[in-house]
């Protein structure tokens, strides 16, 4: 066997964890073979299609998990080739670790894959009743749609939806309609003490007081609210007739979510995936199962990972660097999915929440992933384009960090290598 293949075969070996002292065999030339029959079978990985620079980049980052961080922590890695279509670099790839606000990613792509690039975030006004001499003798009904962006200006063209439709008083009241999604305002394992989103789909500049604030423009604008019951008991309630609808795209969302990690506009996407699907009221269990059906297409076994929430904040969350790493090659093999999503992320050294990160000559401008940070986690994973030209994808996940910073500067050092010739 000659030697390039004996240590394209070694370094492979290290990143699919395997061992030659596991191996039964009775020479080293018989144990590399061995080996290379073994990841050839399980992982489809070509020994002979590793270029130079992929060994170069391996050789670089076997010393990088050499660093005293990772005698204490752990970490998991895997970098991937997307012009080749194969993996360059693997270290804990299929540990599952705690994805922090990279969980943002698996929702962010599933999302567009199953809703579509022209998707809307709806908030609806309709009316029950009869409109008769200026009077709506019937309610006014506020149907939230988990719009994180709506706004006053939102609720301004509501009352001038009523205003042009020459009403000045309601004899009736005001509805909210919040059967968009589970009752449930926080996510499953999330930390009490944290800064935790409202998850309501009727809310108003990020607030569940979206009812009352309506009831203050309309009496601002002169239009008089007299309380009457306007469905007897017994009777099906009438189905509302829209009057206006106020709605903010899926791109509007994704930047916001993706650039600032913004985790009210995870949520809200998150459980879009399962209302679009038919789910009423949506919940978190209904999503996590449409992830899961994504994580079987694309050849993982999804009973191994569990989703408890779209932003990333639940200490439930379990995924692995393999997860992510082949979810954003979804997302790169898939035109319609990654015209939305590649935008959206940050951009080493320009902006997001990578702002400030990595401004080195490789990697500023280059590099563009997703952050997640946690108590004790940090995680990082995007693209980058090598000094070769081509195009990688990776999952960097760091857990049990004493300091945030030491994990970011580890991070910023693969990324770096990734990109520099």
């Amino acid at each position: 066997m000659n030697i390039r293949k004996s240590l394209v075969i070694l370094a492979l070996a290290a990143c699919f964890n395997v061992s030659l002292a596991q191996q039964t065999v009775t020479s080293p030339e018989e144990s590399l073979d061995s080996i290379a029959a073994d990841l050839q079978l399980n992982d489809s990985v070509a020994i002979d299609s590793l270029l130079p620079w992929e060994q170069a980049v391996a050789a670089k980052l076997d010393r990088c998990v050499q660093s005293p961080l990772l005698q204490t922590t752990q970490a998991a890695i895997m970098v991937w080739d997307l012009d080749a279509d194969s993996a360059i670099y693997c270290f804990n790839h299929r540990q599952l670790m705690r994805p922090a606000s990279t969980e943002k990613l698996l929702t962010a792509i599933t999302a567009i894959d199953r809703l579509g690039g022209s998707y809307q975030f709806k908030t609806e006004l309709a009316y029950t009743g009869s409109i008769d001499n200026h009077t709506l003798n019937g309610d006014l009904h506020c149907i939230g749609g988990m719009d994180p962006r709506f706004n006053g200006d939102d609720l301004n063209a509501f009352v001038e939806s009523v205003r042009r439709m020459g009403i000045d008083t309601i004899r009736g009241g005001l509805v909210a309609d919040r059967s968009f999604k589970e009752s449930a305002t926080l996510g499953e394992g999330w930390c009490w003490d944290d800064d935790n989103p409202v998850l309501s789909p009727l809310l108003i500049n990020r607030e569940d007081n979206l009812l009352e604030r309506f009831e203050a423009l309309l009496l601002k604008a002169h239009i008089t609210i007299i309380p009457t019951t306007t469905t007897k008991p017994g009777r099906r309630a009438p189905v509302p007739k829209k009057i206006c609808t106020r709605f903010h795209t899926i791109d509007q969302i994704l930047m916001k979510m993706m650039k600032d990690s913004d985790n009210l506009y995870a949520e809200s996407m998150f459980y879009q995936i399962a209302a679009a699907d038919g789910n009423r009221p949506a919940t978190a269990k209904n999503t996590a199962t449409i992830i899961k059906r994504l994580i079987t297409k694309l050849g993982l076994d999804a009973s191994q990972y569990y989703i408890a929430d779209g932003s990333g904040l639940s200490l439930y969350n379990y995924v692995s660097a393999e997860l992510e790493t082949m979810f954003l090659r979804h997302a790169f093999r898939n035109e319609k999915i990654f015209i939305h999503l590649y935008p959206s992320l940050p951009i080493a050294g320009v902006d997001g929440t990578l702002k400030n990160r990595m401004k080195h000559t490789f990697t500023q401008g280059n590099v563009r992933a997703k952050t997640g940070t946690l108590s004790r986690v940090i995680s990082l994973a995007g693209y980058c384009k090598a000094a070769n030209g081509h195009n990688l994808c990776f999952a960097i996940l760091n857990q049990g960090i004493p300091k945030a910073s030491m994990a970011r500067a580890f991070q910023d050092r693969v990324c770096q290598i990734l990109c520099e010739p």
